[in-house]
């Protein structure tokens, strides 16, 4: 949820003078979150078929699937920090336009 709301609601507005939000293949920050979702549906086939037959449950598969985005997850939050750090914000929009952010 927290990346649709991301996607269709802030990553356009910041889109406009960001090209690292915007969704074509230059968008950094689209294509983290397409690895961010391919990991977390793993997980979630793990965890659903743990629920189903607990007595499978692997911490080996759990720790290789978690390191398996780790990466890419860890990579993004980094450069979303970076991205919308204030110094970085006042170079592409005033105070006022970030106010009327889509949140």
């Amino acid at each position: 949820m927290h990346h649709t709301i991301e996607e269709q609601h802030v990553f356009p507005f910041l889109a406009q003078r960001m090209p690292q939000f915007a969704k074509d293949k230059d968008g950094a920050h689209i294509r983290s979150h397409e690895g961010i979702h391919d990991g977390l549906e793993r997980l979630s086939s793990l965890l659903a078929k743990w629920r189903k037959s607990p007595s499978t449950y692997s911490p080996s598969e759990m720790r290789s699937c978690l390191d398996g985005f780790r990466e890419v997850l860890f990579h993004h939050l980094d450069e979303e920090v970076a991205d919308l750090r204030g110094e970085n914000l006042k170079k592409y929009f005033t105070l006022k336009e970030i106010e009327q952010l889509p949140v």
